[in-house]
């Protein structure tokens, strides 16, 4: 690792100090940069330039499939309690450095101190739900229609699984498919986002000190650190057999063909345009506190961020009053410090998106009723904090329908339930969805068939804040991907149908005869 020659801020100073204290203490080895080139980490709290890492190429990117690939044919036959064992002590290890690492994801990614540690707290939690499935991955025993058969799928292996995070979660993301994958048998080739470099490269040692720990090969788990280049060669690799991959919509309808072209599987979770509907019978007291945080946690930047609200007409000023007087109480600024909310937005670029997004929500006849400014931090003046917005619109326009990355929520109104799910599915993506209400028809309506059209659907709750045991992914645009709990396993393994004959007689399936 080499820092930036360019003159830094105090603040960066302080940063880049801290992240470097962090890795060694978790024990993350950073290679050299080159004397020309690399990637360039900087840190969301400055605006600056920080580190510079070592690129990696095609090739690299090749050669680490290949090395991910020859580990593989030696996992795959690891008896799977055992693979689980070493999810365990990832467990045990994140447990250890949870500090350190949610240290780099705050440096990294922006995030506020007590999100960063959840961030963490859900790779823990997710290495215990792996540890269990690797006692319990099993196939089904059918009844035969012929005497003397057995009817039986076994679960397999599948090979080697590419993974390719975004940076508003940079390290979660990674475990909840890594975790899965190796219980499950399979090797992992992970390219984080270009922003969020260092916090993989320690998730990894992590990992890769667990591995060796049980006399492993550490290729079992690899990281590519590198751009464009890198991820379309991961896409391409013939012998990544799943591409997991997390981002916006347009990059998901790049990927998918590929894939789809070479005979692979994928696994897209891409944008989320959430909304929530506050009927008349609402808890509001608890609506307006599950709708702040889906709003504007994380500065806007979840996946699963609440960006549309459709309240009923009789309740609406109230409301959005209401959610006005909490939104100009939330402290904005630098995350690491205590009571801060509101975090930085990743980079200048998402603050122009946002002021963008809102003057054409103006223009479209929506009014700001509160935030959407930038907001100057001392030592700070190229981060992009902004204060969260809140805008009343009088129709779904289409700056509505498009997910823009940071913590704008738009504001519609209802007056019959069909009318507010019509308005909430008439947009391309299908994350997630919420419903506010204390009448029991109305939930079980939301939740039915004919209610959202999400791969998450909840009551009395926010979008966001999903929970590890249950699947996580969205419908339509969303890309129809599943990570986590459940069933989400079936996509790390390949299932085999077997039919065993222990009679003495062979008869055809259907009653067959064939001379």
């Amino acid at each position: 690792m080499t820092t930036t020659t360019s003159q830094s801020s105090a603040l960066t100073a302080e940063l880049r100090d801290a992240a470097t204290a962090a890795l060694g203490r978790i024990g993350a080895e950073l290679p050299e940069a080159p004397a020309e080139g690399g990637l360039t980490v900087s840190s969301p709290l400055s605006g600056e330039p920080m580190v510079t890492l070592p690129e990696a190429t095609a090739a690299d990117v090749e050669a680490a499939v290949a090395r991910a690939h020859e580990a593989f044919l030696t996992w795959r036959s690891v008896p799977a309690p055992v693979r689980g064992r070493v999810v365990k002590r990832l467990g045990e290890l994140l447990t250890e450095h949870k500090a350190d690492l949610a240290g780099l994801v705050t440096i990294e990614a922006g995030k506020i101190t007590s999100e960063a540690l959840g961030e963490v707290q859900e790779m823990i939690d997710v290495c215990d739900l792996a540890v269990g499935l690797s006692r319990s991955l099993g196939g089904r025993t059918m009844p035969s229609e012929r005497p003397g058969h057995r009817l039986m799928e076994q679960w397999h292996p599948l090979g080697v699984v590419g993974v390719i995070s975004a940076f508003n979660f940079p390290v979660a993301v990674w475990s909840w498919n890594t975790a899965v994958a190796l219980v499950c048998g399979d090797t992992v080739v992970w390219k984080p986002s270009e922003a969020t470099p260092l916090s993989a490269l320690a998730s990894n040692a992590l990992l890769r000190r667990a591995l060796t720990e049980a006399g492993f090969p550490a290729e079992v788990s690899t990281v590519v650190v590198g751009g464009r280049a890198a991820g379309e060669a991961l896409v391409a690799d013939r012998r990544v057999a799943l591409l997991s991959a997390t981002g916006s919509e347009r990059m998901g309808q790049q990927v998918a063909p590929v894939v789809a072209a070479r005979g692979g599987r994928y696994l897209l979770e891409l944008g989320g345009n959430n909304a929530a509907v506050v009927a008349p019978s609402a808890d509001l007291d608890l609506a307006v506190r599950g709708i702040v945080f889906a709003a504007a946690g994380t500065a806007g930047q979840r996946c699963t961020t609440m960006r549309r609200l459709i309240v009923h007409s009789s309740i609406v000023d109230d409301v959005v009053a209401r959610l006005v007087r909490a939104y100009e109480g939330l402290p904005v600024g630098d995350p690491r410090a205590e009571g801060t909310l509101v975090g930085p937005l990743i980079d200048t670029g998402s603050a122009e998106k946002m002021r963008a997004s809102l003057e054409e929500a103006v223009a479209d006849g929506g009014t700001v009723v509160v935030g959407g400014d930038r907001v100057e931090v001392d030592g700070a003046p190229g981060a992009a904090y902004v204060h969260p917005a809140i805008v009343r619109m009088p129709r779904q326009t289409d700056v509505v329908r498009r997910e823009t990355f940071a913590p704008i929520l738009y504001v519609m109104t209802y007056e019959t339930l069909d009318e507010a799910i019509a308005m909430h599915n008439d947009v391309p993506q299908g994350l997630s969805s919420s419903i506010f209400t204390l009448d029991a028809r109305e939930a079980e309506t939301f939740l039915s068939e004919a209610g959202s059209d999400c791969g998450i659907v909840n009551v009395n709750i926010g979008t966001s804040g999903a929970e590890i045991g249950g699947a996580f992914g969205g419908e339509k645009s969303t890309g129809g991907g599943r990570e986590s709990g459940s069933d989400a396993w079936k996509q790390y393994m390949r299932r085999a149908t077997n039919t065993v004959n222990y009679s003495t007689e062979l008869p055809l399936a259907q009653g067959v005869n064939f001379g």
